[in-house]
């Protein structure tokens, strides 16, 4: 019998559109319990998630079942309707266009969980634009 195995670790982010800052109090949780229960249907493991006023963050296990960009556009999806439907924020809620995914070695998972945890302090220090520009750059993304 042929068996896979299969990790897929990716660290997922993206934003507001227009990188407003809206997620604050509640709103973060209640977002933030929303996406972790949706992932639970789509059956992929959130290892990390922190919801940032503008961004968020996830440290997925994407199963081999499941399209990268189908997880996004479903969670970006069901969670813009819902915080529609749900009136967390004033006025229409959307995410930006698109996302950036980065994988992530096995070896790396715990030091990506700290960064994603302590995403408050991070920045602090620099912020989510200076960030994204960086990895697109360490990545080999030109920038736009």
């Amino acid at each position: 019998m042929l068996h896979s195995f299969v990790r897929n670790y990716l660290h997922i982010t993206w934003s507001t559109k227009n990188r407003v800052r809206l997620f604050t109090g509640s709103s973060k949780i209640e977002l933030k319990n929303f996406i972790l229960e949706k992932s639970k249907e789509i059956q992929c493991p959130i290892l990390a998630i922190n919801v940032q006023p503008e961004h968020i963050h996830l440290l997925i296990d994407l199963p081999a079942n499941v399209c990268l960009s189908d997880f996004t556009k479903m969670i970006k999806g069901s969670s813009s309707h819902w915080m529609n439907e749900q009136n967390l924020i004033q006025g229409k809620f959307s995410w930006q266009r698109g996302y950036g995914a980065f994988s992530v070695s096995a070896s790396q998972l715990d030091a990506v969980k700290k960064y994603i945890r302590n995403q408050d302090e991070h920045h602090k220090r620099k912020t989510f634009e200076e960030e994204y520009q960086e990895w697109k750059k360490n990545y080999g993304f030109f920038n736009d």
